[in-house]
C-alpha cells in the first residue's frame, strides 16, 4: 500500500477531509444561512473537496482489493489477468486524478463567469458566438453544472453580440480558466450566398464568482456607471425604461453590462458581480504568474491571436494553439466535449509557468 499513501500525500487527503469536517461544523451552526452568498460559496467549496476526494476513496478500495487479487494470481493463474486488467484501469484512474492537484488556485474551486463576444466576420462572428455558448453550456450540463444567463443580447440578423452565463459547479472555474482568449471558425459560410469559406472569430473571458464576503479592492469612485435602454427581447417595460447598466471600470478600462432583468436593480446586482469577478481573475493571475500583461493583449483579434483553431473546411478538426491538442471530430466538440483541451491546457500550464 505504499503508492496509495504516496497518491494521499499528493492530493492532500488528510488537509481536505479536515476542510470537509471544518465546512460541515459552520454548516450546521446556528445563522449559517443568514448570509446567503457567504453560505453558497462554502457549499460550493464543500461540493468541490468532495468531488475531489470521492474517486480517492474508490481507489483506495480498489488497491485493497487488487492486493487480494495479487495474492490469489500467486495461486490460481486464471486470476492473473484480471488483475492485470486493473492495474491498467487503476493506473488510467489515478493519471486522471493527478490532474486535480493541479486545480490549486484560490478560486478554482468556485463557480465561472464566462463571457462571449462576437469579434470580426460579420454575421458568422454573431453566429459562431452563440454556437460557443451552446458548446459551454453543454460541457456544464454534462458535468452537472448549473447555467444561469446574467447577460444575452441577440443579433438582429442571427446569432449573438454577447453574452454572460454563471456556471456553478465542482471546480468550474478551475477547468474552464484556460478558456479565456479568442476562439477561431473556419467554414464554408451558411451567410453567404456564393459559398465561400469565412473566417470569423469569437472572444471568451472567464472569471471567479466572487461572493459578496470577499473582500475585491475596487472604489466606486473608480467606476462609471451609465444607464440605457434595453434592446432586444424581454417585453414592454424592458424597452420603456433605462432598466440596463453598464459599468466602466476607469483605471483598466474593464466594461461589463447587463440588461437581462427588468428591475435596474437586478441588472446593477449582476453588473457589479460581472466586474467584481473580472477584477478578482486579474489579482489572481498578478500574483501566481505576473501576466496581466495579457489582459491588455487580449482585447486584440485576427490572425495569429487565437488560442484555439475549430476547422469545418476543408476538413474537420480542432486544436489549440497552445498545447498542441487536437480532436478530429468538430461536432462533438460544438455537444461539449471539451475536457481535453481543459486537461491539456492544466498539464501546460505546469510546464510554462
Amino acid at each position: 500500500m505504499t503508492r496509495l499513501f504516496s497518491c494521499e500525500t499528493v492530493f492532500d487527503y488528510d488537509a481536505k477531509t479536515k476542510q470537509i469536517a471544518v465546512i460541515e461544523a459552520e454548516m450546521a451552526a446556528p445563522g449559517f444561512w443568514e448570509k446567503q452568498d457567504a453560505a453558497q460559496e462554502k457549499v460550493t467549496q464543500l461540493k468541490s473537496l468532495r468531488t475531489m476526494l470521492k474517486p480517492l476513496n474508490e481507489v483506495s478500495a480498489r488497491l485493497e482489493d487488487l492486493d487480494a487479487m495479487i495474492e490469489m494470481a500467486d495461486e490460481d493463474d486464471s486470476f492473473e489477468k484480471e488483475a492485470q486488467s486493473e492495474i491498467e484501469q487503476l493506473e488510467t484512474e489515478l493519471e486522471r486524478l493527478q490532474l486535480s492537484t493541479l486545480l490549486c488556485g484560490a478560486h478554482d474551486h468556485l463557480g465561472a463567469i464566462l463571457t462571449i463576444n462576437a469579434r470580426d466576420g460579420g454575421t458568422d462572428a454573431n453566429d459562431w458566438a452563440e454556437m460557443l455558448l451552446r458548446m459551454y453550456s453543454h460541457w456544464a450540463q454534462n458535468h452537472d453544472c448549473n447555467v444561469e444567463i446574467l447577460d444575452r443580447q441577440d443579433n438582429d440578423e442571427a446569432g449573438i453580440n454577447s453574452a454572460t452565463i454563471a456556471v456553478r459547479g465542482p471546480m468550474a472555474y478551475g477547468y474552464l480558466k484556460g478558456e479565456t482568449g479568442v476562439h477561431r471558425l473556419v467554414r464554408i459560410s451558411p451567410f453567404n450566398s456564393e459559398g465561400k469559406r469565412q473566417t470569423s472569430f469569437a472572444a471568451v473571458d472567464v472569471a471567479p464568482e466572487i461572493s459578496d464576503s470577499v473582500d475585491v479592492d475596487v472604489k466606486e469612485s473608480d467606476v462609471r456607471e451609465d444607464t440605457f435602454r434595453a434592446s432586444g427581447a424581454g417585453g414592454q417595460h424592458v424597452n420603456k425604461t433605462d432598466s440596463a447598466i453598464r459599468l466602466t471600470h476607469v483605471p483598466t478600462g474593464i466594461v461589463v453590462q447587463c440588461q437581462n432583468e427588468r428591475s435596474q436593480h437586478k441588472n446593477r446586482a449582476s453588473a457589479w458581480k460581472m466586474l467584481r469577478a473580472r477584477l478578482a481573475r486579474i489579482e489572481e493571475e498578478k500574483r501566481e504568474s505576473e501576466q496581466a500583461q495579457k489582459y491588455k493583449d487580449q482585447a486584440k483579434v485576427g490572425f495569429g491571436s487565437q488560442i484555439r483553431n475549430y476547422f469545418l473546411h476543408p476538413d474537420q478538426r480542432v486544436k489549440d494553439s497552445r498545447t498542441g491538442y487536437s480532436v478530429g471530430n468538430f461536432h462533438q466538440v460544438m455537444d461539449g466535449d471539451i475536457d481535453g483541451f481543459l486537461e491539456s491546457y492544466l498539464k501546460w500550464r505546469v510546464k510554462t509557468d
